[in-house]
């Protein structure tokens, strides 16, 4: 895996995991009735599913970029086929 698509990944992971703990800390929030903290959390929670969503399609981005690198200029895209036309 290309550092850079490593990299989104980690972000992605980490922006996750900081999601589930503010759906935690809301759930929580709800449970005790506290309406300040579960309105702060659920916020908290609805910017970190938008960073999650952002991640994923960095990885994706950095993916088909490193893809392309790999290939490297003047080859032939994946989509055109595996066998050169016949003449």
């Amino acid at each position: 895996m290309p550092d850079e698509v490593r990299a989104a990944a980690v972000r992605t992971g980490i922006f996750f995991a900081f999601t589930l703990v503010a759906l935690i800390f809301s759930s929580l929030a709800s449970l005790a009735h506290a309406p300040k903290a579960m309105t702060s959390g659920l916020m908290i929670t609805g910017v970190g599913v938008f960073a999650v969503v952002w991640g994923l399609l960095e990885i994706v981005i950095s993916r088909q970029i490193a893809a392309q690198r790999r290939r490297g200029p003047g080859t032939d895209s994946p989509l055109s086929g595996s066998r050169p036309p016949r003449h």
